[in-house]
Formats: C-alpha cells, sequence, structure tokens
C-alpha cells in the first residue's frame, strides 16, 4: 500500500464548524504556535491575517485551508498524524471559532513502520498571502 499519509486530518465535527467559518469569513488558515496556554491550540484566521514566519512549516490543508505549525511543534509532532477537532468550550483567543462557543483542538497519532516512509511533505517558509 503506497498511499500517502496526511500529517493533518480534521473530524467531520471540526469540518462542519471550518464551513460555517468559510461561509462567514471566506478563506481561512490555522496556525498552531509553539507558545503557551492558547498558544499551544491551533488558531483559525482568515487567509492572510496572520503573518507566519520563515521558520514556520506548512504541515497541509484541511478543506482549503493552509495549517500551519511552528518548527518547536513540529520537531514534537514529526513522525505524528494530527487531528483537528472541535470541542464545546471557549479559549481565551483571537481564534475565529471562539464567539460560536467553541474551541478547535489537536489530537495526535503516532506513526509507525512504513507510514512514515508515506508522509506527505511539508513546507517551509511563511504563508504568500499575508496581507499587511
Amino acid at each position: 500500500m503506497n498511499d500517502i499519509i496526511k500529517r493533518i486530518v480534521a473530524t467531520e465535527k471540526a469540518k462542519e464548524i471550518i464551513n460555517r467559518l468559510q461561509q462567514e469569513h471566506g478563506k481561512l488558515m490555522f496556525h498552531l504556535s509553539g507558545g503557551c496556554c492558547d498558544g499551544s491550540s491551533p488558531m483559525c484566521f482568515g487567509f492572510g491575517e496572520f503573518r507566519t514566519g520563515d521558520g514556520d512549516i506548512l504541515l497541509g490543508e484541511i478543506d482549503n485551508c493552509q495549517f500551519y505549525v511552528s518548527q518547536s511543534h513540529f520537531d514534537i509532532w514529526k513522525s505524528s498524524q494530527l487531528t483537528l477537532d472541535v470541542v464545546k468550550g471557549r479559549g481565551a483567543s483571537f481564534s475565529l471559532e471562539i464567539p460560536l462557543g467553541v474551541r478547535f483542538i489537536v489530537r495526535s497519532r503516532l506513526l509507525q513502520g512504513d507510514e512514515l516512509e508515506r508522509l506527505e511533505p511539508v513546507v517551509v517558509g511563511p504563508c504568500e498571502g499575508y496581507k499587511f
């Protein structure tokens, strides 16, 4: 089996929230920083409204939304598949889902054996769509 393993996937619940946010805000992007507190949660922004840096890594896309992580998070999870999910509750952040009474979270699954050889490649560097 030679199927590519995506580094980032999403639950149906997360995809429903993404779709709702896309209808209201247009194209979106996610960033998961190496910070503390809510900085460790995935943040959802309008595309180009968050400035990624030279060391940020594009893990992949979920429903046409680019998903970036900081280098420090990538170093920890480079052998994992992340799953974007959503839970009830309000985070203390500027992420677009917060007014809906939910917050995005990630869960990780450690990859094994040939899965590691089939991981999709990553792109290092800033988002090309930065607006400001």
